[in-house]
């Protein structure tokens, strides 16, 4: 009997081993938005936040980057992540939108 729970367990872990590395891969794979793409443009998203044009887009405040918007989900220490705004794709952690809202 305990080798058959233990046999159960390993399968068990193996399979949420191989569930995680496929998910990471998956999220890791996603394209980068491009700047000219027309959902990019129409939320003003710029890959490098230092390149916005403040006089363009008076939100912006320096400091203001996808890393620290509350829309943002990628890892801390992470060059891109998802964000809801690009379903599909991945921003620069160190970009910038104009839906940009400073995290809690």
């Amino acid at each position: 009997m305990v080798s058959q729970t233990r046999r159960t367990f390993m399968i068990h872990t193996v399979g949420l081993c191989a569930a995680l590395a496929v998910a990471q891969r998956a999220q890791a794979g996603a394209p980068l938005v491009d700047e000219n793409d027309p959902a990019a443009r129409g939320l003003g998203y710029r890959a490098k936040s230092s390149t916005v044009d403040a006089a363009h887009f008076p939100k912006y405040q320096a400091g203001q980057k996808c890393e620290n918007c509350r829309f943002y989900t990628g890892a801390a220490n992470e060059t891109s992540g998802p964000c809801p705004m690009f379903p599909g794709k991945a921003v620069s952690a160190d970009g910038w939108c104009n839906v940009y809202a400073k995290r809690a």
